[in-house]
């Protein structure tokens, strides 16, 4: 099985939530659902201070937490590694919700049924990138096969995070980012193989999903 995943390049990211706009309209999404997530933090204290983002969505995992809990099959990975729901199957249990160690599924309100990432596979079926891909201004997002996307922007990218540990046992979810870096110390889990990014902000010591690692690297398309 082939393993698909987004690269993010933090170096190029303002932070502009156009990705998240682009995500929740070409989903239809009412008030509420965020499939795709894009958090700011300033770091530092006056006069050294720094702001840096962080976008995210489903890490479409090799090993989902979120598909081991559906008690109905709703959730299934595809071949090219895309973790799917079936909305004739969910009944809306929230397991999938509690599962995840990211807060990506999420309950639509209007529905009573989860929503979640499915990396846009109907756009793709006809020849075009995720949405948050294609409406990226600075080009800071790209998807594709890992193993393709390791090859295009290089060494730097990294793929697998050592502070997280190789425990994908999950016990609780977050609401925010603050949240999420703490869940994510508790449980221990990995997003090893499928989300690529660049982290350049050395001086910060910030990388992606609050693990820390320091590299000078700038990727471009």
């Amino acid at each position: 099985m082939t393993q698909i995943g987004f690269y993010y390049d933090q170096t190029r990211c303002a932070g502009c939530k156009t990705c998240q706009v682009a995500c929740k309209d070409k989903n239809r999404l009412g008030v509420g659902p965020v499939l795709r997530k894009v958090a700011s933090r300033q770091v530092g204290t006056y006069p050294a201070v720094k702001l840096y983002h962080l976008s995210a969505s489903c890490n479409h995992c090799e090993s989902p937490a979120c598909m081991a809990k559906c008690p109905t099959g709703a959730l299934s990975k595809t071949d090219e590694g895309a973790v799917v729901r079936d909305a004739e199957a969910c009944i809306g249990c929230s397991s999938c919700v509690n599962a995840c160690p990211y807060g990506h599924p999420q309950i639509d309100e209007t529905t009573g049924l989860s929503v979640k990432c499915d990396a846009c596979s109907e756009w793709r079926a006809a020849g075009y990138l995720p949405a948050c891909v294609e409406a990226c201004p600075y080009r800071a997002l790209d998807f594709g096969d890992v193993e393709e996307l390791r090859a295009k922007y290089g060494a730097e990218a990294v793929s697998s995070i050592p502070a997280l540990g190789e425990d994908t046992t999950v016990e609780s979810n977050t609401d925010d980012w603050n949240g999420y870096r703490e869940s994510l110390a508790k449980t221990g889990a990995t997003i090893a193989g499928i989300l690529l990014a660049i982290v350049a902000f050395g001086a910060i010591g910030v990388a992606l999903m609050g693990a820390r690692r320091r590299t000078g690297a700038h990727s471009g398309r």
